[in-house]
């Protein structure tokens, strides 16, 4: 990617290590990250993996920095209701976004184009920009109006990449199946990366 600034919004559905292992190898690829943390991603956060992130956006901001050994202004947090972020504009937000994990709830407003806080307008302005947006929701059984609202989604472009982590490089770890998952969201983003073996070819 030429623009190495990114948008990435958590959100309270199941599948916290997917976001950290996301989060981390944007770190780890030099991309300014425009983090957007809903309050139910942080339960989330606290229940599978056992971190308790700060309420506060600029505390936030500062353990992230710390937790990624990332640096100073790489990890951005603005507050849910910032809406004088850059990804609330269309001439300064970064022209992708990933929403992961993504909740059916986020996804259902996404959808409709509710904009009622920052996750909701950041995915809205790329979506009117034309921009990368890629949601990865993590339910089951998907209803109706879950394959609805993707369906909707996907006619305007937005790629829907299911937490649906693969088995045929052997996975021995969680970690390696949450590896599998992130390889496949960085494929989307354009972005090169050697997390997992690829079909046809040796280990990493």
């Amino acid at each position: 990617m030429k623009n190495k600034e990114i948008t990435l919004a958590i959100t309270g559905a199941s599948g916290a290590p997917y976001a950290l292992c996301l989060l981390e190898q944007l770190v780890k690829k030099q991309f300014t990250i425009h983090l957007l943390v809903s309050s139910a991603a942080k339960v989330v956060l606290a229940t599978e993996v056992d971190e308790q992130w700060p309420s506060s956006p600029e505390k936030a901001q500062a353990f992230l920095q710390e937790r990624f050994n990332a640096k100073p202004g790489q990890i951005v947090v603005p507050g849910k209701n910032e809406w004088f972020s850059p990804v609330a504009s269309g001439s300064a937000a970064p022209k992708t976004m990933v929403v992961c994990p993504c909740s059916m709830g986020t996804l259902a407003s996404i959808a409709m184009g509710l904009s009622d806080n920052l996750i909701e307008r950041a995915a809205d302005v790329v979506i009117k920009e034309k921009g990368k947006l890629i949601m990865v929701p993590r339910e089951m059984p998907f209803s109706a109006i879950h394959l609805e609202n993707m369906l909707k989604l996907a006619k305007l472009g937005v790629d829907i990449l299911p937490a649906n982590p693969g088995f045929y490089h052997k996975p021995e770890t969680i970690q390696d199946l949450v590896e599998h998952v992130t390889a496949r969201i960085l494929d989307h983003i354009g972005i090169e990366n050697d997390l997992v073996a690829r079909w046809g070819y040796s280990a990493k």
